[in-house]
């Protein structure tokens, strides 16, 4: 049975109430969502453009610079404008567009990064196979694969918001609509909604996190026959690959796997995987990649 809502518009707290430290939001997260769209967007363009760059590892990286693009603007524009207004409202619609949009785009990045361990533990493991197993309509399979995953999940995190009734409070202490705080709001039970939470998102942090762990691990035991100069070469493609990974998925498994609690720390938990993730991707891959900097001199 579908709940009745009465409340049309939430209001969002943001990251701070304080009228100086909101200016001073504005400022940090406008520069720094202005260099995550450069950045991603850079790389995009580089890898779209250079010949040299055609491999699948460069295909899937092309697509988590856009799923980190995508997934920064879901949260950090409403971010940036609220910090400087006076009416920091979102309406009920609106607020189900960002719940879905962030959870797309954050499991496409999830999906993808998934995606980029399978690929490197195919070019170690069984390079001579390599060009077979990772054809250019596998690797489209894949992504497109990745694509149809992030919409069931972001589908089902919706259907469990609508099945929410507010009909009281509308504050949410937060800078945009996540399944945690709308709990808070909803005037009804929800520990079997924040288990279906806990079994989707939380499920879907903590299974990825250890795939892929499990996945560096067969790539060292595999290194141990290659020569020095290929464990070097490996071990700095894994190391760049497990960086993103522990900044990743740390907070949203942080945030996912718990009971449904509001936390001071959990906003700026959010940061760190919502725009934080996003901002460093491309600087670690680029700043560890000698083929992708060379690849940016030509195309400048």
């Amino acid at each position: 049975m579908v709940m009745t809502k009465n409340v049309t518009e939430f209001i969002l707290l943001g990251l701070t109430q304080d009228v100086e430290k909101q200016k001073v939001v504005f400022g940090i997260f406008l520069i720094l969502y202005l260099l995550t769209l450069l950045w991603n967007f850079l790389i995009v363009v580089t890898i779209k453009t250079s010949v040299a760059l055609g491999s699948p590892m460069y295909f899937f990286l092309s697509y988590l610079s856009l799923a980190d693009a995508c997934f920064s603007t879901t949260t950090a524009p409403k971010l940036i404008v609220d910090a400087l207004s006076q009416k920091k409202t979102i309406s009920y619609n609106e607020c189900m567009t960002q719940l879905f949009a962030s959870h797309f785009f954050g499991c496409m990045e999830v999906f993808v990064l998934i995606i980029m361990a399978f690929d490197h533990y195919v070019a170690i493991c069984k390079p001579l196979r390599y060009t077979t197993i990772m054809s250019q309509q596998v690797c489209r399979m894949l992504v497109i694969l990745a694509w149809v995953g992030s919409c069931m999940h972001s589908s089902a995190q919706v259907f469990l918001a609508m099945k929410l009734p507010f009909c009281g409070p509308n504050v949410i202490d937060h800078y945009f609509c996540d399944l945690q705080p709308l709990m808070q709001l909803a005037c009804m039970d929800t520990y079997v909604i924040n288990l279906l939470v806990v079994f989707n998102s939380g499920a879907i942090s903590m299974v990825s996190f250890l795939i892929l762990i499990m996945s560096y691990i067969v790539i060292l035991y595999s290194l141990r026959n290659h020569s020095a100069e290929g464990r070097h070469k490996a071990l700095s493609t894994c190391t760049t690959h497990f960086i993103v990974v522990v900044i990743f998925f740390g907070p949203c498994i942080f945030m996912y796997t718990r009971p449904p609690t509001t936390l001071p720390r959990d906003k700026i938990v959010a940061v760190f995987y919502t725009i934080g993730t996003p901002l460093l991707n491309p600087l670690i891959y680029t700043l560890r990649n000698a083929e992708v900097k060379n690849a940016m001199k030509n195309l400048w």
